[in-house]
């Protein structure tokens, strides 16, 4: 693990004053996870010719049907958020994987479609993918897993609450830089 995860560990069990608190913990050691178990993931969309962007951008589409969705309902629903979500969409129409149409009825929507060629591409990596998230997380028991599902659900469901904390500000002088 990262050397900050272990110092952060250490003074926590240590019980030394100033001892980083157990949502820190938390934070830090859901970030490790989730950058550990994505990185593998990553690996193998990329064998695929895909970024874990457009990889989204296609189960999301899929989802949605021969109906497809605005552009930005996918920005919505994606899982991390891109900050160019028009050119990502380019690159994905460029290479056949979705099309997209502007609507008759509000000009303004642009609904974007997967091909036959975006489906026959996530077919051929379901099993793949469906393959390493069980492994990636066979060590645990079904037990296990339910309760994990359980409480990052719950923790997943209330995003909005931190958002009422006020954060200061600390000026380039204040952090020492």
């Amino acid at each position: 693990m990262h050397d900050y995860y272990q110092d952060m560990n250490s003074r926590a069990k240590a019980g030394c004053p100033g001892g980083t608190p157990l949502e820190d913990q938390i934070f830090v050691v859901l970030l490790k996870a989730a950058d550990s178990l994505a990185a593998e993931a990553d690996q193998l969309i990329k064998a695929n010719g895909l970024t874990s962007a457009q990889y989204n951008v296609l189960r999301i589409l899929r989802g949605a049907g021969a109906d497809g969705l605005p552009c930005n309902t996918i920005a919505e629903r994606m899982i991390s958020r891109d900050p160019d979500m028009t050119r990502l969409l380019d690159r994905m129409e460029k290479h056949e994987l979705i099309t997209r149409e502007r609507q008759k009825e509000d000009r303004r929507v642009v609904k974007a479609r997967i091909t036959d060629s975006g489906l026959k591409l996530l077919k051929k990596m379901d099993a793949p993918i469906r393959e390493l998230h069980k492994g990636q997380l066979a060590h645990m028991t079904s037990a296990h897993l339910k309760t994990l599902m359980d409480l990052l659900t719950e923790v997943g469901a209330h995003p909005k609450r931190s958002l009422r904390i006020q954060i200061p500000k600390i000026s380039a002088s204040e952090s020492g830089k």
